[in-house]
């Protein structure tokens, strides 16, 4: 059995730019130790030889071990503010790090200060008892130069630790090394769902990607969403024994793992949501700021099918509406909500919710799987399609509903006439030529349209915004995919009411 785990994108746990690259140049600090150990190394064999000055040799000795003891120096350094900074990482799995919060140093701190002590022990020795004039000998013979030298030595070396240790203080300080112990604060907040989309069913053969929906006039992926569910049609590809889920899913294991809207139906249902629906005629002239800061959110907003609720003489429909949590609204329009349902979702805990749905839909491993298929029976999407009204009454609205983030509504006329079948995602980035791969998923969508009040769906987005995982790619509405063909719609679809 292939499971979802399977099938995902190579996943970053951590993606830290900041922290990287200071690693980067610990890294290249000790490359160039390496080159200096090399330099010196053939140096001291030169020197041995005899084939080096004393002049020079002094010089090049003492520049040597110099540049040791920087390096080892500047790396101790490095190690400590790396090792008590506060990171801040490019994703929202980690969006904050401190290693000393999760790791102790290693061996490798350790040879570092050693690395330090020698080079400078070498330093202070070469420059203390080291001539520059061949063949002295008087004074190494001297115990009072010997004395001195050694004096020398020692203070050199003890001012050196005495430097180091201050700049390590200081590195810490600036850091909060010293703050109190029980500042428990939690660097890291885990989101299960983060990158579980899956993008591969095999290494690296992205597979998941959209294609092209016929090659050769032979289909190049399963049935696709939306479709024509006008009570009575049946679509004409051969879904085989796929049947999709016809309990509500709430009678289920699936919970609602998101919620999305569409500019006008991708669903096509005669008379009720179609081509011949009417709306506001400003919509592609609106220059307000909401408008603009849609268009800029998605530059593609395509406009579906329309209800027949719009009356441009009827208040209600032309009274605009002050969004406070929703973006790019108007009053008056159409738009389908999709709520994405799995069984696999991080259901009834914080994480439920999550943008993109993806992320939601295969939020925990080994229960969605492609052999055996069962992503149908596991994945399934609610859609309801409204027009917008503001009657001037808010939450006192008879269009109010108070809950539309927990699923599609079924009061009244809400609910009661719903088709199920199998299809895939939607989306505009896919048409009539480039079809999803996402599929095969239930779809269970009502068939009627119906009038809901502006504030209902800024309460919607007020708890969309309220939710751990960030929803807010997800308070305006996406451009609607056209209506997919008879020769990609499934043939299951069940033409019963609820």
């Amino acid at each position: 059995m292939i499971s979802i785990d399977s099938l995902k994108h190579p996943v970053h746990f951590l993606s830290c730019d900041e922290l990287e690259k200071a690693g980067m140049s610990a890294m290249s600090l000790g490359f160039i130790a390496q080159l200096a150990s090399i330099l010196m190394v053939l140096f001291h064999a030169l020197s041995i030889a005899g084939l080096v000055p004393s002049k020079i040799g002094k010089v090049l000795a003492a520049l040597v071990w110099f540049v040791l003891t920087a390096g080892f120096g500047i790396v101790v350094m490095l190690a400590i503010g790396i090792y008590t900074t506060e990171w801040k990482c490019n994703n929202v799995v980690v969006p904050r790090l401190r290693l000393s919060d999760h790791f102790d140093y290693t061996y490798g701190f350790v040879f570092a200060i050693i690395g330090y002590v020698a080079s400078l022990l070498i330093f202070c020795v070469t420059l203390c008892f080291t001539s520059t004039t061949d063949g002295a000998t008087d004074k190494a013979k001297n115990p009072f130069s010997l004395v001195g030298a050694a004096a020398k030595t020692l203070c050199g070396v003890a001012t050196g630790l005495v430097a180091s240790a201050v700049i390590a203080n200081v590195v810490l300080a600036s850091n909060g090394g010293f703050n109190p112990d029980d500042d428990n604060t939690d660097y890291t907040v885990v989101n299960p769902c983060y990158h579980q989309k899956p993008y591969h069913a095999g290494p690296n053969d992205h597979y998941f990607s959209n294609t092209e929906c016929f090659q050769d006039t032979v289909a190049q992926t399963l049935e696709q969403a939306g479709a024509n569910v006008t009570r009575g049609y049946v679509g004409g590809m051969d879904a085989g024994d796929r049947v999709p889920i016809l309990e509500m899913y709430e009678n289920t294991d699936l919970c609602p793992v998101n919620v999305h809207w569409h500019l006008g139906a991708e669903h096509l249902s005669v008379g009720e949501y179609d081509e011949h629906g009417v709306g506001p005629d400003d919509h592609h002239n609106d220059t307000s700021e909401a408008h603009r800061a849609l268009a800029s959110a998605d530059a593609e907003i395509r406009l579906g099918g329309r209800c027949h609720h719009y009356d441009a003489s009827d208040a209600k429909f032309t009274t605009a509406y002050d969004w406070q949590y929703c973006t790019g609204m108007l009053t008056g329009e159409t738009y389908e909500v999709h709520w994405p349902h799995s069984a696999a979702g991080a259901c009834g805990t914080q994480w439920q919710y999550q943008t993109p749905f993806y992320d939601g839909v295969f939020c925990n491993d080994g229960i969605i799987t492609i052999t055996p298929l069962n992503t149908y029976e596991k994945i399934g999407v609610q859609g309801q399609v409204y027009t917008i009204v503001n009657d001037g009454l808010g939450t006192a609205s008879p269009f109010h509903y108070d809950n539309m983030i927990a699923g599609m509504i079924m009061e009244g006329e809400f609910g009661q006439d719903i088709a199920k079948y199998t299809g895939s995602t939607t989306g505009t980035s896919r048409d009539n030529e480039i079809c999803s791969r996402y599929t095969p998923i239930t779809w269970q969508v009502d068939r009627k349209c119906h009038m809901i009040s502006a504030s209902s769906f800024d309460k919607m987005c007020q708890d969309m915004l309220a939710m751990s995982d960030d929803m807010s790619g997800d308070v305006y509405p996406h451009g609607a995919r056209e209506v997919v063909t008879h020769e990609m719609t499934a043939n299951n679809q069940a033409n019963r009411k609820k």
